[in-house]
Formats: C-alpha cells, sequence, structure tokens
C-alpha cells in the first residue's frame, strides 16, 4: 500500500488523526523517492525503516513505526519450541513403533518355524519373493517420481549379484538353523552378526575402530559363549541339539554382514560413479532382493542335502511345504499355525524393515542401532515363556542372565558415540 506524504509534519498529522501505525495491517516499511513526494511502503513482516524526506530522517516516523521485537522474539522462541516437542515427540513415537516392531519380529520368527519346520526352505523362498515384490513396487514409484534416475539403475550388477548370493545363503541356512534350536538361543546367536561386521569390514574395507567398538564386540562374543554354554535350569540351552545347527546360524549372521558390507562398498562406489550423487537404497534393496530370490530357488538342491532331503525328491518337497503352508491336505501332520503364524511373520518383518529404515531418515543410525539393542533381551524373555504352539517356556538360570547382560552392555558401548580421540581412522 502506497501512502503519499508531502513533509514529516503530515505524517504526524495523519498518525494522530487516524489509526495508529502500529495497527495497521502492514508492518514492513520502506521508502521510495517519487518526484511528486515521498512514499513509505508498508509490507506486513516486522521491520522498522525511518522516513527519509529530501535528504532528512525523521526519527519521529522511524520511533512511530516501530514493532515491539521482545513480543515477536518470544512468539518466534515458542514457536520453535513447539516444533522441537513435535519433533522429538516423532522421533519417541517411530522408536517405540520400532522396538514393538523389532521384538515382534524376533518372536514371530520362531512361531513361523514352528508349523513349518519341515519346510525352512520353501518359507525362505515365499519371504524373498515377497521382499521382491514390495521393493520393486517402490522402486517403480520413486523411478516415475524421478526420485531414482537412469544413471541409478544403470549401476553395475555384478556386486549387486554377490549380494543376492550372500543374503540367499544367509537367510535359507539361518531358517534352517532356526526350526531346529531353542527360541532363546536365536536372539543370542544372531548378535555375532557385530563380530562377523566388524572383522570382515576391517578386512575387506580397511577400516579401523574405536577402542570402545572393539571392547564392545569383545563382550557381545563373551555374552554369547556364556549364555550358550549355560542355558535354562533344567541343562544347558544346546543339550540334545546338534552342533551343526549353531554353527549354521552363526554362519548365517556372517554370510549377512559381508552382504551389508558389499551394499556399503556399492554406495560409496556409487558416489564415484553419479559424481556425488546418493544411490537410493531401494535400488539396492530391490535388485539385491531379485538375485536373493534367484539363488534361493538355485540353491535349494544344495541346502536340501543338509537336511537329508534328495534331489529327486525336491519336487515332492515344495509341494509339501505350499500344502503345509496353506495347512490344506490331510497327510500332513504338525502344520499347525499355518498360515497364519508364517504370514504373520512375513508380514512384521515387512514392516520392521520399513520402521527401521524411517527411524534412521528421522533420526540417526545410533538410535536404529540402540533400539534393535533393547529388543534383544525383551525378544529373549518373551521366548523363554509358555506361547502358543510352544507351550514349553524356559527357566532361565543366572549365567544365562548374566550373559544377556554381558552381550546387552557390549552393543550399548559399540555404539557409543565415537570421540575423536578414540578413532583410529576417519572414515
Amino acid at each position: 500500500m502506497l501512502v503519499p506524504v508531502r513533509s514529516p509534519a503530515a505524517l504526524r498529522l495523519r498518525a494522530v488523526a487516524g489509526r495508529p501505525v502500529s495497527d495497521l495491517p502492514y508492518r514492513r516499511t520502506c521508502n521510495i523517492n517519487h518526484p511528486g513526494g515521498s512514499y513509505v511502503m508498508l509490507f506486513r513482516q516486522s521491520c522498522s525503516v525511518s522516513l527519509a524526506s529530501q535528504g532528512s530522517t525523521s526519527l519521529f516516523s522511524s520511533t512511530l513505526i516501530r514493532p515491539r521485537p521482545i513480543h515477536l522474539a518470544m512468539a518466534s522462541k515458542r514457536e520453535e519450541e513447539l516444533n522441537s516437542l513435535v519433533i522429538d515427540g516423532r522421533i519417541a513415537a517411530a522408536a517405540a513403533v520400532t522396538v514393538i516392531l523389532a521384538v515382534a519380529n524376533r518372536v514371530l520368527y520362531k512361531l513361523a518355524l514352528v508349523p513349518m519346520k519341515q519346510y525352512p526352505f520353501f518359507l525362505a523362498q515365499l519371504t524373498t519373493f515377497g521382499y521382491v515384490a514390495v521393493y520393486f513396487s517402490i522402486l517403480y514409484v520413486r523411478y516415475t517420481r524421478q526420485i531414482v534416475t537412469k544413471e541409478m539403475l544403470g549401476i553395475p550388477k555384478s556386486r549387486f549379484i554377490a549380494i543376492g548370493l550372500l543374503e540367499a545363503l544367509g537367510v535359507a541356512s539361518g531358517m534352517s538353523a532356526g526350526a531346529m534350536l531353542p527360541g532363546t538361543a536365536i536372539p543370542i546367536l544372531s548378535q555375532t552378526f557385530l563380530v562377523w561386521q566388524l572383522v570382515l569390514s576391517a578386512l575387506i574395507l580397511g577400516r579401523r575402530y574405536a577402542v570402545n567398538q572393539i571392547l564392545g564386540c569383545l563382550l557381545v562374543a563373551l555374552g554369547v559363549i556364556l549364555a550358550i554354554s549355560s542355558g535354562s535350569s533344567n541343562g544347558q540351552l544346546l543339550s540334545g541339539i546338534e552342533f551343526l545347527w549353531p554353527v549354521l546360524m552363526v554362519a548365517s549372521s556372517a554370510f549377512q554382514a559381508c552382504a551389508s558390507i558389499l551394499k556399503e562398498f556399492v554406495f560409496i562406489d556409487s558416489a564415484k560413479r553419479l559424481q556425488g550423487k546418493s544411490l537410493d537404497i531401494f535400488v539396492v534393496n530391490s535388485f539385491g532382493s531379485g538375485f536373493q530370490a534367484l539363488f534361493v530357488f538355485l540353491l535349494l538342491p544344495f541346502l536340501s542335502n543338509l537336511r537329508g532331503i534328495p534331489l529327486a525328491e525336491l519336487p515332492q518337497y515344495l509341494r509339501d511345504g505350499a500344502a503345509c503352508f496353506l495347512n490344506i491336505g490331510g497327510s500332513l501332520t504338525d502344520c499347525e499355525g499355518a498360515p497364519l503364524l508364517p504370514l504373520l511373520f512375513i508380514l512384521t518383518n515387512m514392516a520392521f524393515n520399513i520402521s527401521l529404515l524411517n527411524l534412521v531418515k528421522v533420526s540417526s543410525a545410533l538410535l536404529s542401532s540402540l533400539v534393535a539393542t533393547i529388543a534383544v533381551p525383551l525378544s529373549i524373555y518373551i521366548l523363554s515363556l509358555p506361547l502358543p504352539y510352544m507351550p514349553e517356556g524356559a527357566s532361565l538360570n543366572v549365567v544365562f542372565v548374566m550373559g544377556t547382560a554381558i552381550l546387552v552392555s557390549g552393543l550399548t558401548l559399540y555404539n557409543l558415540p565415537v570421540t575423536g580421540k578414540w578413532l583410529h581412522k576417519d572414515d
């Protein structure tokens, strides 16, 4: 709005006779020199500029138009505090949801293998195909929105083949071992992932770790050994279990750790290929899961031999696995709980991974790691209770609890923020 002003005196008269300038809907002023006189431009924002008329400055107009900066600063501060509370609330809610899903994922992993105990490879194949459908659907949407570019899709696929092979070995061997192991042993043995990741990343990527990370890794290994060697009050945790199955679960963690390191290498290398742009995570997950599904299918003859299934009986094994999953067929036994439990595990597993990615996005990788750490003792405790289709439960002794406490302490120490004096090498 332009208000013609002939002189500072005229401005005084207008200000006294009319509304106060502070009551006008426009708060910011700007001087404009015009052949017919001086004009005052009033804007909505809070700022004051003194009136210039024929080279002189009117202190009266400067004082008259000046708003109240204290009230504006207080309002801005309150708005910032409110926004901070909203953001903190969202992060807390995302962390709580991720903890719940992490615990449910670990518990349902074991429960899903109760009806599918004889057909873990079928469940592994079904799970990987589910990931292929979900990840490629998300990738397509992101490509149509130009979040994913053609250059990203042109990344060499040889590394994705290696990632898919390692993840296929990890999921197939993990489910095969998980079907034979007690529920409380699975979360414990799975924590060897951290040990493998530290060792393999040092060998493959040449990475060096801080003192707290090395000590944390050693505590994790010590906690695993203590917990597994003690077990329940009725005997050792792995008593009556063939030595092959815990070894296979540890090997599963090694395969998955190696796959995660290759993914990290792909991100580092793609930053150079894409001239500093970050590779979309769904490109890696989609192609990795695609090759994973392919290799799970191709490795079935080899993996089935671990369970004594000849190659000639493999087609019948897959048919029986499908029938058990659907819980149809009168000749099948011990399939009670299917398809509800396997479907719940698949859906919860996908929801957990999406929730974990969202938590990393809205907070940090540190918080997501600590959330996963909290889920370990909670899932062990729940798996020790009598559950549907697992009514026996387990009474854990003091040594097992101590081993679990040491393991969780190691995970927490590993995830502590790294200080400059502790870091051996800047990553």
